[in-house]
């Protein structure tokens, strides 16, 4: 309506631009509902991987870090082989804005992260643990966008289609589970390394047992 209101001035057929009479629609804060997938659905995605081969390692694990430890894009873009100690089994994670959070390393995700550096990785001298299939071989952090894509790819192997794009799904996907499980909302933000408990909230939505337990009965309705 805004663009038609702005087209009929321009040719003259109204005096003024009436384009300031459409109120602006109301973008309330939390109104969606965060997009995620059953476990089920993530198991799916991480077998969809082919790990006889270089890529399908690398995918693999890129995978786990989104999946079991809900990381962003950019942090496993930039994650640097300096960033792994081995030895206490933790992750150092580059996080929003220069912040900085060391991460338990789960067993699985380590393991999967030495098979790719010892039979995956391509030879070269960038010191990231993820590298680009393609000569020449870098890291994502000039691209972390392509991270997606290697989701989006995933997904289409796994058979799952709908509104679900991108690794924040898979983000969304482990705060839901740790919901359903018990984790209450400032375990999840602590998790995910939010540094506002209002990011949090939006999982509320999810939980059905708490808001069932919040409703009230229709008047008049069945008991």
């Amino acid at each position: 309506m805004r663009s038609f209101l702005t087209y009929l001035f321009q040719k003259g057929r109204t005096r003024i631009n009436l384009i300031s009479a459409v109120p602006s629609v109301a973008g309330w804060r939390l109104s969606e509902l965060p997009r995620y997938l059953e476990s089920a659905q993530v198991e799916q995605i991480l077998r969809s991987c082919d790990r006889r081969c270089k890529i399908g390692k690398r995918d693999y694990a890129m995978l786990l870090l989104f999946a079991r430890l809900g990381l962003r894009v950019g942090e496993v873009a930039r994650l640097a082989l300096t960033d792994i100690d081995w030895r206490a089994g933790e992750l150092r994670i580059q996080g929003k804005g220069g912040r900085v959070d060391r991460l338990p390393l789960p067993t699985d995700v380590g393991q999967a992260i030495v098979d790719y550096l010892q039979k995956g990785r391509p030879r070269c001298s960038a010191r990231l643990v993820f590298i680009q299939g393609q000569v020449p071989h870098v890291g994502f952090a000039d691209s972390p966008a392509s991270l997606c894509g290697i989701v989006r790819r995933a997904l289409a192997r796994a058979g799952i289609q709908g509104r679900h794009r991108g690794a924040h799904v898979l983000r969304h996907s482990l705060a839901t589970k740790m919901l359903a499980n018990g984790g209450s909302l400032a375990e999840i933000g602590r998790v995910l390394r939010h540094q506002h408990i209002q990011t949090t909230e939006i999982y509320a939505k999810v939980d059905l047992s708490a808001l069932r337990a919040m409703t009230h009965p229709w008047p008049g309705g069945a008991q």
